[in-house]
């Protein structure tokens, strides 16, 4: 009998996700939208909630890039307070901003930003802890 394959939590399955590569997709190709705001929403938040991001900063986040675009957004030398997470965001806002051309994209980007928010926001209250 071969050995049972090692079992992994939900958490580092979805750690292993391509955030980028869902959002980058999931703002302009229909078949991708629930993939984004599903499994790339919440791999999003596990990785992001791993390095402490609180979900009122991706909230803020999410208020900017309604106002100024996801370019903008990415640009931004600090998009949230802490370097490692800042750098991440930046790079999977700075892809998403190259194939998101119209309104509608930049609108659901902030819109996933809001879900992602919302999800650390859970997994923090599920622990107990505030946010």
């Amino acid at each position: 009998m071969p050995p049972a394959p090692e079992s992994r939590t939900d958490d580092e399955v979805l750690a292993t996700t391509d955030v980028a590569m869902l959002l980058r997709y999931g703002l302009t190709q229909d078949a991708f939208h629930t993939a984004l705001f599903g499994d790339g929403a919440i791999a999003a938040a596990v990785t992001l909630d791993r390095l402490g991001v609180l979900p009122r900063s991706l909230a803020f986040l999410a208020e900017v890039v309604r106002s100024g675009g996801l370019a903008y957004a990415a640009g931004l030398p600090e998009p949230l307070p802490s370097a490692e997470p800042a750098a991440l965001l930046r790079d999977w806002l700075g892809g998403a901003a190259q194939t998101a051309g119209t309104p509608e994209a930049e609108v659901r980007a902030a819109r996933w930003l809001d879900a992602v928010a919302e999800i650390v926001a859970l997994r923090r209250s599920a622990r107990g802890g505030t946010g």
